[in-house]
């Protein structure tokens, strides 16, 4: 896979567009919607699938529904930035379900973790178990989301 940005014409943003606001659309209904036929569509889904643009297929859940009611922002300064120690961080840190998402940041911190909790007490016991409890972390900031505004979908057409 090419890492190097993608030529995408206008056929291929629509079709971007209707897999992100359903990924359960059938070819012939994907076709309708971006005006091309099913053979053509069906290329240029593949396509995109083979160049890395398109990269899975995922039921967003809504977790209030499945009992996550706290949703927390932590921000994660390492005590070395040696290569070793974000690798074990970021090691210790994927496989936890709790962790929905990791990204490596510029600034202060190192790391901008997002995580899940059914309670808030149980939010703060995950961070002291699981981040403070690292013995490569320095310094932890928690922000707790109050309103999900816009959640990370889609990118800009």
């Amino acid at each position: 896979m090419d890492s190097s940005l993608c030529n995408l014409d206008r056929f291929d943003h629509e079709i971007l567009l209707a897999l992100q606001a359903d990924a359960r659309l059938s070819s012939a209904e994907l076709s309708e919607k971006v005006n091309l036929t099913t053979s053509p569509c069906w290329r240029r889904v593949k396509r995109l699938e083979s160049l890395g643009v398109i990269t899975g297929y995922h039921a967003r859940v809504d977790l209030k529904r499945l009992g996550y009611e706290v949703t927390a922002l932590v921000m994660v300064a390492l005590l070395q930035k040696s290569t070793e120690q974000m690798k074990t961080f970021e090691s210790e840190v994927c496989c936890l379900p709790e962790v929905v998402s990791c990204y490596n940041i510029s600034g202060p911190y190192d790391y901008q973790l997002t995580i899940v909790a059914k309670t808030l007490s149980l939010a703060g016991e995950f961070l002291r178990q699981h981040v403070n409890g690292c013995a490569s972390v320095k310094e932890v900031f928690t922000s707790f989301v109050v309103n999900e505004v816009k959640a990370p979908v889609c990118p800009p057409a």
